[in-house]
């Protein structure tokens, strides 16, 4: 099957798009006081002197220039270090333990979020690749802050938030995907990183319960939103649409296609369960996900289908790419290629800002300019994944693959 990856033109072009993105961040993101800015379109800090610094955005960054690091990219270890900085010295609870989501010199929004915690043991997993000195101490209470507060073996899967001293948000009805999904990817990391076990383990539970279980049932559409028993709650909604949008959302039924593809990998039983899932999971987000007359892919779609919040961010493309490149290194198709380049397609011709240089992080239904739910260019993380995933093979994550 004639592929994409395998032209050097392309190989070249996704290199030349992962450069511009460590460029444009790195020029601008670095708050000298601790933490990473959210950029203005054109490259700037939005409200320098107001910003607070969110706890993910700060372990997105310490992985992406850890993988520059890894690929030998000059500048790339000073932004690690920056960003392990901050995660030890100021969103570290040293009092009740865990992570605030964010800070400004001291904490500002105090809570505990698993989304958050699964970032930590993401940034903490791949510093450790490149042997920063904080990444040994910070996994180790990283790890055990999940085991003691978060994890649930009776469910196999996390609890969502916590106050500053650890009681339930919510009354603790609330349990969601996405914390759990980026767990997931977290998990392998450290798995990857440490070689124990317990870590894949948690990973496989966690998706036998969100994939396996759940979007089996859902016909392969990605529930969002789940009660404490983890019954799943269609009515969910919360004023929140960036990190609890109601309905179901394409992006996240792609990314969870790389992610088992890459379990089943790990995990070294080549299950069969979890090629299916891939496939029933890429196959839907296409179907149902993609705008077949404009391109791209609907943020939100209501249970019956219909597209709900109809803006197109760039991040369900960027995993959209990751993932049609994973099947087509376990289970080659003509459609996976074929929507891998109608992705990048429309990446290339809607997404790249060529005027001020990164990605446009929002486009309307018409994929033009917008800015509802992202104001500029806030995180590298997506991108510079969705750059890089297809240049290696499928032996794992990203940073396993380029480490050997």
């Amino acid at each position: 099957m004639d592929r994409w990856t395998d032209k050097a033109l392309h190989r070249d072009w996704l290199r030349g798009q992962a450069a511009g993105l460590w460029d444009f961040f790195q020029a601008g993101f670095i708050d000298p006081s601790g933490g990473f800015y959210d950029l203005a379109p054109w490259g700037r800090p939005l409200d320098a002197g107001g910003q607070v610094h969110p706890i993910h955005i700060a372990g997105r960054a310490v992985h992406c220039f850890a993988i520059g690091q890894l690929l030998g990219r000059p500048g790339s270890a000073s932004v690690v270090d920056h960003g392990m900085e901050i995660l030890w010295r100021q969103h570290r609870d040293t009092a009740n333990g865990g992570y605030f989501w964010s800070v400004k010199n001291g904490p500002v929004d105090a809570n505990k979020q698993g989304y958050g915690h699964a970032f930590v043991l993401l940034a903490a997993s791949s510093a450790k690749l490149v042997g920063h000195p904080l990444a040994d101490a910070m996994l180790a209470d990283i790890t055990e802050v999940l085991e003691r507060r978060f994890w649930e073996e009776k469910h196999g899967a996390i609890a969502e938030e916590f106050t500053a001293d650890w009681q339930p948000l919510e009354g603790g009805t609330y349990r969601g995907q996405n914390s759990n999904m980026h767990l997931t990817e977290a998990l392998m990391a450290a798995y990857e990183a440490t070689g124990e076990g317990e870590y894949l383990r948690k990973a496989k539970r966690i998706a036998e319960r969100v994939i396996g279980s759940s979007a089996r049932a859902c016909g392969w559409r990605v529930g969002e939103h789940f009660t404490a028993d983890w019954q799943l709650d269609r009515d969910y909604y919360h004023v929140n649409e960036m990190f609890r949008p109601a309905g179901t959302t394409p992006g996240h039924a792609l990314e969870w296609t790389r992610l088992i593809l890459q379990l089943w990998v790990l995990d070294g039983r080549r299950e069969a369960w979890m090629v299916e899932a891939a496939e029933g999971l890429f196959a839907q987000a296409m179907a149902l996900g993609w705008d077949k007359a404009k391109g791209g892919f609907f943020y939100t779609l209501d249970w019956e289908n219909r597209p709900a919040k109809r803006m197109k961010l760039w991040w369900p493309l960027c995993e959209g790419a990751a993932a049609a490149h994973w099947l087509n290194e376990i289970a080659p198709k003509p459609e996976w290629e074929a929507a891998y380049r109608q992705i990048w397609d429309v990446i290339g011709a809607h997404f790249v800002d060529r005027e001020h240089g990164g990605w446009h992080e929002e486009r309307t239904e018409a994929l033009g300019p917008s800015y509802g739910l992202f104001p500029g260019k806030g995180d590298i993380y997506h991108a510079l994944q969705a750059c890089l995933i297809p240049l290696y093979p499928a032996v794992g994550s990203l940073t396993r693959a380029i480490a050997g």
